[in-house]
Order: structure tokens, then sequence, then C-alpha cells
């Protein structure tokens, strides 16, 4: 298996034209393409229509270029995008291709490349879920069940080897709510950008038992965004209304992979902690080695950094999700000297409570 990635910028949610170039030169070749996963400039809420206009504008390219209708794009390809580009977080898209190889064939391209593993990457979806299941216990048995599928697809079989999982699944938007009060259907809120926090809780401990870092026993309905002390280290989740399923994409190294790139991740213990960062990096900046970083941002439970006051969870202009992203997107940059950089909002039951996950491709 071989993996390949191109980011692209945006100069527009709808901006298409970084991936037509690379087609028409000839350096993507679109039946490769398997996931993309950007930032748009959008507000990250329940109403944000970027995500979906990005999902729907990078559809139509594809499928042009493949001769197919975009509903068959949508079925081959993961889109996963977060809105929320604050700050000095710039507008991209990343292209992820895949080439199938023979069995042995990759294991044999270098020692390097079979002792570390190089990077390798499944993708697996799930059925559309109904509102009432939105943040439930039916969710995370979906997404374990979609992180087994994409572990087999991407060769590994031992998951420690596994550095990121990104998931993205619905939110309940007001139609939802609408279809479930018809049907007589309880959800878990009925505030549709209070749902948030459910959704990317139910996917992240979702990846959690599937990978075996949460008993699935510990998992009930009650404890979905509330027992903050169960979760997984390596899960990124998102949520949106532009879909009805959870895709999951599934990042990691295997020796099955003959890619020129390699994933590792860490923990971020705040928005600030510029320490963890260069010890994931190491010398990959300076080198230009960094190929793509991907980052969960949040506030600290009490709001406070480093000991000081700050007005991230009282501020009632700005989402803390905001202020979160712009802060982590200042300091990533600062040290990848990037700004090309996937940092979504919010991470319940992704790392514990206060830390946060993060991310690197590394190009060798």
């Amino acid at each position: 298996m071989k993996i390949h990635l191109h980011r692209i910028a945006m100069m527009s949610p709808g901006d298409t034209s970084g991936l037509a170039a690379l087609i028409e030169r000839g350096e993507v070749d679109p039946s490769t393409i398997v996931a993309v996963i950007g930032k748009t400039e959008g507000n990250g809420g329940a109403n944000d229509f970027t995500r979906g206009f990005a999902t729907q504008s990078f559809q139509l390219l594809i499928a042009a270029r493949l001769g197919v209708s975009p509903e068959q794009v949508a079925s081959r390809i993961c889109f996963v995008w977060s809105g929320g580009t604050e700050g000095v977080l710039s507008p991209h898209a990343t292209v992820f291709t895949r080439v199938e190889e023979p069995i042995g064939e990759a294991s044999s391209s270098t020692a390097e490349s079979a002792d570390a593993g190089r990077l390798t990457l499944g993708v697996a979806t799930t059925r559309d879920l109904l509102p009432e299941e939105v943040g439930t216990t039916t969710q995370v048995e979906l997404v374990a069940h979609a992180v087994h599928e994409a572990m087999r697809e991407a060769r590994i079989d031992d998951p420690r080897d596994v550095h990121y999982v990104q998931v993205k699944g619905p939110l309940l938007t007001p139609a939802l709510i609408a279809d479930a009060d018809r049907r007589g259907k309880t959800l878990v809120t009925r505030d549709a950008n209070g749902s948030k926090p459910y959704a990317r809780g139910a996917t992240a401990l979702g990846v959690a038992v599937g990978l075996g870092e949460v008993e699935r026993a510990a998992v009930t309905d009650d404890v979905i965004a509330k027992r903050m002390d169960l979760y997984s280290s390596v899960a990124s989740t998102s949520a949106g209304g532009e879909l009805r399923h959870c895709e999951v994409l599934l990042f990691g190294n295997s020796a099955a992979a003959s890619s020129a790139f390699s994933i590792r991740h860490g923990v971020l213990n705040d928005v600030v902690d510029a320490a963890s960062i260069r010890v994931l990096l190491g010398d990959a900046p300076a080198q230009g080695a960094v190929a793509a970083m991907f980052a969960k941002a949040d506030a600290s439970p009490d709001g406070r950094i480093r000991g000081w006051r700050t007005t991230m969870l009282t501020d009632a202009d700005i989402h803390y999700e905001r202020h979160a992203r712009a802060a982590l997107g200042a300091v990533i940059t600062s040290i990848a000297g990037d700004p090309a950089i996937f940092v979504s909002g919010g991470t319940e039951h992704q790392c514990a409570p206060g830390q946060m996950p993060i991310a690197a491709i590394i190009r060798h």
C-alpha cells in the first residue's frame, strides 16, 4: 500500500482549483483519491454550511474528471471538513491518495520502512444514524465496528500502530429534531449546537472501544460527554449537519506500506503547550519535512492557562472553541512554520480532561 498526500490552498469553501491543477499536471490520479480532510472558513457551528459547500464542490470536480456521478464519488471518497480558521489558520484541504500493492512488496523497499513502518490509511463508514441515535451507545458501537474495518483495510494488527483516527459524524439539526418529534423519539438534547459534545463524545468513545482503550461495558448512554476519564488518546472527532453517517479515517504506520511518509502522535497539556509540539516534531520543521498536522483545541476545564484566568468560557460573543483554535493554531504555526494546519475544536473523550491530541505526518 502506498499513501501520498497533497495540501492545497483554498481561496473560498468552493475553491477546487488547487486539486484541478494537480490533476491536470498528472500529479494526482483522481481514481486513487480516498479522502479529503480540510479546514473551511465557516463558524464551525451547527449552521456552518461551508462544510457541505466544500464537499459538494470537490465531489463535482472529481465526478467530472472520472466521468461518474457525484453520488458515486461520495460512496468512494471520505470528505472531512472542520469549520473555523480563526487567527492565522489557513483554509486548505489535504488530499490523500492510495495505491494498492501486492502483499510483501512494500516491506522489501528499505530496512527502515520494514522496521518502523510507513504511513497507511484505512477508511470505513457507518450506516446513517437516526436522530435519536446521535450521541448514544448505538453510535459508539457503530464507530467501534468501523474502526475495526479501517484497521483491517490499513493492514494494521496492533492498535499501538494507530496514531490518528479522524471521525466525522452527524449532529442534531433543527430538521432532525423535528423528525424525531414527529415520531415521538427522545433525543440526547434539543439544542442543535448543544448536540456537538454528545456527537463528538460518542464517536471518540467508539474509537476508544474499537482500539481497546476503553472497555465496552464501561460505556453507557449516561457517561457520554460526562465521564471524561474515559477517552481515546488518538481520536479526533468532529460533528456537522452535512452528513448522516460517520466516516472513519484511521492513520498509522505499517510494514506493509511503502509510503514516503510516517505518522506520529502526542498529547498537549493546554493550547499553548509548545514544548510538547517541539518534542513531537523534533527536527522535522528545520528539514521541511512536516507534511501535515492535525490537532484538537479546547479550553481548560476551569478556563485558566498556566494558573491565569482567561475569558474563553465566559465570552458571550466568541465561542470558546474559536478562542482555542486561534490560540493553538498560532502556537503550532510558530513552530512548524506553516499555517495550513487542521485544528478542530472540542475534545470530549479525546485525551484526558484538559489534554488534547496532536498528530503529524512526516515526509522521509
